[in-house]
């Protein structure tokens, strides 16, 4: 951890400009992106192996959905967190 947090101090003192933050949050965002993929396409494929369970199915979406985006947010907020 001190490693790299001693890398972006050299890198911040040698004329790297803008925020590194935001780059972070741009790579954060990509996790939940998938996750959001892969809970949709899931779902679809299980309505459409067993529609009876419609209901539960798509509880079960709307949860996964929520996780992955609470995760988004966590990155949205974590630069602010620990910014210098």
């Amino acid at each position: 951890m001190s490693a790299a947090l001693e890398m972006v101090n050299l890198a911040a003192g040698k004329g790297v400009s803008g925020s590194l933050g935001s780059i972070g949050y741009g790579l954060a965002a990509i996790g939940p992106g998938i996750g959001v993929g892969i809970v949709f396409g899931n779902g679809t494929q299980a309505l459409a192996r067993q529609p009876e369970a419609a209901g539960l199915i798509r509880q079960n979406q709307i949860l996964g959905f929520a996780f992955c985006e609470a995760l988004a947010l966590i990155g949205l907020v974590m630069p602010f967190v620990y910014g210098t």
